[in-house]
């Protein structure tokens, strides 16, 4: 697999230096969000762009970063989905637009939740903060719902 695949950089907003404020607090704080999130991988040595792809307010932000990595095999250009669902990274290899992206996290998830329904491991799927359980996997899956019906047509136009 191609792990240099470059984003669309047409399809993202290009966000000011982390220390400045973009003006909108909801946003602001998903950012930050975001930053922490990518930054507790040991393969992230710093972020060096910010890039907003989409945001509904309280549902779901996504961001590509342009990172320095510490491994050769790990592409500089990531996704990272916050919001009101688990937080995850998607490598820009598995999506140029924040539409692929989300698609691609849609998916990831739906698997997440077919194992969490039916009592499978999860250990090799996108990680969740949550206990794979029945209950989780409902929860889950109608927020999955709801991004599939209303947030993907949006990114699609």
């Amino acid at each position: 697999m191609e792990n240099n695949a470059k984003p669309d950089l047409s399809s993202v907003t290009r966000l000011p230096s982390a220390n400045i404020s973009t003006g909108d607090d909801e946003l602001d704080s998903a950012r930050i969000e975001a930053r922490q999130y990518l930054e507790f991988y040991t393969w992230v040595s710093a972020i060096k762009d910010e890039y907003l792809g989409y945001a509904a307010e309280g549902v779901i932000y996504i961001f590509l970063f342009e990172i320095e990595t510490r491994r050769p095999d790990v592409n500089p250009w990531t996704w990272v989905i916050v919001g009101d669902v688990p937080p995850t990274y998607l490598p820009a290899d598995d999506g140029k637009t924040p539409f692929e992206a989300l698609d691609g996290y849609i998916g990831a998830l739906e698997d997440w939740v077919e194992a969490a329904r039916t009592g499978k491991s999860v250990a090799k799927l996108i990680p969740v903060n949550i206990e794979a359980n029945p209950a989780n996997a409902e929860m889950l899956a109608s927020r999955l719902k709801f991004l599939d019906e209303k947030i993907l047509p949006e990114l699609k136009r």
